[in-house]
């Protein structure tokens, strides 16, 4: 199996994705500790893939996405972005829009109190 059919095989069997530097639980970059605490924090539950354990899929979704930098976030196989287009979707409201229109479950008063933090 290719890096891309392993990507593509793992964002479309999976309602959430996150492409990162290191885990969910211990991530190794500043810009992925911020998209997965965000995620960790609104409840979501998605599964993440550390791209730093493995080089050809950390060029691979680069070029799966044709996004040159990492975290990338994907939900119901459809890329939505990295971590600056996460904070602006998760401040504006339009996170919670998409995980609604595409039926993830996530916590409402959780999102509420990242907007209110940061208001």
């Amino acid at each position: 199996m290719t890096a891309q059919d392993q990507i593509k095989d793992t964002v479309t069997s999976n309602d959430v994705v996150l492409y990162m530097k290191g885990t969910k639980t211990m991530p190794q970059c500043g810009f992925s500790s911020r998209v997965a605490g965000v995620l960790n924090f609104m409840g979501v539950e998605y599964t993440d893939v550390n791209v730093l354990s493995d080089e050809e899929i950390r060029q691979g979704i680069k070029d799966y996405s044709d996004w040159p930098t990492i975290p990338q976030l994907y939900v119901k196989g459809e890329f939505v972005g990295g971590c600056d287009i996460i904070t602006e979707m998760t401040l504006s409201g339009e996170l919670d829009q998409l995980f609604e229109q595409k039926g993830v479950s996530y916590d409402k008063a959780a999102a509420e109190k990242i907007r209110e933090a940061n208001g």
